[in-house]
């Protein structure tokens, strides 16, 4: 496979603690892990970094889609709530809701852009058959 775009990350220090970067500096932060998992709360965490990725990716591709279409989604907006829990195997597991929203379209047009975005969308592909990932659209 050709990669179309292609980056890397380096993880410091205490990983869920610690420091994450990207080599052109564009991305600096420090990690904490959230006060409910018994940290201080005081930075970024890992879900926060994958839900905004996960929201934007999908934004992208239901713009994408809407255009293929000729179908208008001004104003529109995607939401990624990423939840962490124990698996009950002595790991973790994730799952995600997306809440894509857009003013001014009617209700079956709006899911159906929603479900092709998830066809198309490089992270909904990723996670596909591995974590649950539930896509809603909403009204505002």
């Amino acid at each position: 496979m050709n990669a179309l775009y292609e980056t890397e990350a380096l993880s410091t220090g205490e990983g869920r603690n610690g420091h994450v970067s990207v080599p052109d500096g564009g991305l600096e932060l420090d990690l904490a892990i959230p006060t409910s998992m018994g940290g201080s709360g005081r930075g970024n965490n890992p879900e926060q970094l994958f839900a905004a990725g996960y929201a934007a990716c999908f934004h992208s591709a239901l713009q994408a889609v809407a255009r293929q279409k000729k179908v208008a989604i001004d104003g529109s907006t995607v939401g990624a709530r990423v939840g962490i829990s124990e698996n009950g195997e002595g790991g973790f597991s994730l799952a995600v809701d997306l809440e894509v929203v857009i003013p001014e379209l009617d209700a079956k047009t709006a899911q159906e852009l929603a479900e092709a975005a998830h066809q198309v969308c490089p992270y909904s592909n990723a996670t596909r058959g591995n974590i649950p990932v539930r896509v809603t659209v909403g009204d505002d």
